[in-house]
């Protein structure tokens, strides 16, 4: 895809800052636990966090496009930071969509600016990829809503300033239409959280929040009771696709840093570099790399023409942490017994890529969107 002046400026500016400022420190975010915030205010300040938002709310009009863009770059220097850009895009959407007009200006700004970091509430204990069985519960009291009820597997939980939650309005025969969603700032008394101890992306963290009696006033609701899930679910067709990039990102990097250690280890009288064995399986991921690439940038380009892109997007979710495990696993390998320790972040970034197999949509959910979507398209 041929960039523009300002998508390469910008392009070029997430780089940099992912280069410079995230690299060096991914293996000691992993240790601490946690993304520190002033790495998210820089990110704001450059203008790396969600861009194609309004700019009357505060973002900055972009295309999906340049969105694409930086959450490649920033998932090469650090994937676990560009879950910031890709909750504050699919957060910000639904936010300034459907949030009152004053919701709106002040949590789109603090989510571009990178003041505010803003979780997404929709799974639950019993509901992973069944996502609309919801049993936490949204009951109407007057000028508030009281919410019950626990929602899992969260991520940034407990770093978040506030939740996009999803509860159920109605009742359970209702299913999807009896859902709506709220904005919950995270100091809501009775708000409380528990981090689970995972394999991967520990920087991020992933944690229960449960919601005891959480009294929220009505204008924190978002739309109309009953739309919250037809909301979510336009939200993935952009998040799916930034995904993807986010890891192939990650993907790059180990290919990187793999084609300059053939070139140095030398065995046999020479570098290992010199050998089809070695170069060919980078090579082949070269290529898959830069075929989900033009992917993702498609399925963003369709979304900034206006085109349908469900089947695209749902593609680029399962194929770009596929093949960035492959890929990164293919590096480790490549490394020999080095690759094996923790020395080097081969290892963390496979972990934390492999989470995205399970997570915001597995394979297989992913190409039941793929076949439903072909099945519609043949009967029109």
């Amino acid at each position: 895809m041929i960039l523009n002046h300002d998508q390469t400026q910008i392009r070029d500016t997430a780089r940099r800052f992912a280069r410079e400022k995230l690299a060096p420190g991914y293996q000691r975010r992993e240790a601490a636990a946690r993304v520190d915030r002033a790495l998210i205010a820089e990110m704001g300040a450059l203008g790396l966090i969600a861009p194609e938002l309004p700019e009357a709310l505060g973002g900055y009009g972009m295309p999906s496009v340049t969105s694409g863009l930086i959450a490649e770059e920033i998932g090469y220097g650090d994937m676990n930071v560009a879950y910031v850009q890709i909750l504050g895009s699919l957060n910000g959407a639904i936010i300034a969509r459907h949030a009152a007009p004053e919701l709106a200006t002040e949590w789109v700004s603090r989510i571009v600016s990178g003041q505010s970091v803003v979780a997404i509430g929709l799974t639950e204990p019993r509901g992973g990829s069944d996502a609309a069985n919801l049993a936490l519960s949204a009951r109407r009291d007057g000028d508030h809503y009281i919410l019950k009820g626990e929602k899992s597997s969260i991520s940034m939980a407990d770093q978040a300033d506030a939740v996009v939650l999803f509860a159920r309005t109605g009742e359970a025969s209702d299913g999807a239409r009896g859902v709506t969603a709220f904005l919950v700032p995270m100091d809501t008394p009775g708000v409380s959280t528990l981090r689970f101890t995972d394999l991967g992306s520990k920087a991020i963290g992933r944690s229960s929040i449960f919601f005891d009696e959480v009294r929220i006033p009505a204008a924190n609701r978002l739309a109309a009771e009953g739309s919250g899930f037809i909301q979510v679910m336009q939200g993935f067709d952009f998040s799916r696709a930034l995904i993807g990039l986010q890891c192939i990102g990650a993907a790059q990097a180990s290919l990187d840093e793999s084609w300059r250690y053939v070139q140095e280890r030398e065995a046999f009288g020479g570098p290992i570099a010199r050998n089809q064995g070695v170069t060919f399986p980078l090579a082949e991921g070269e290529g898959l790399i830069a075929a989900v690439r033009q992917l993702c940038l498609h399925t963003l380009a369709l979304r900034d023409a206006g085109q349908p892109h469900t089947s695209e997007a749902a593609i680029c979710k399962w194929l770009g942490p596929k093949t960035a495990v492959d890929v990164i696993h293919q590096c480790l390998l490549t490394h020999g017994h080095y690759g094996w320790s923790l020395d080097l972040p081969h290892q963390q970034r496979l972990r934390d890529v492999m989470g995205l197999e399970i997570g915001d949509g597995t394979a297989q959910i992913m190409k039941l969107i793929v076949s439903r979507e072909k099945l519609r398209a043949a009967k029109a």
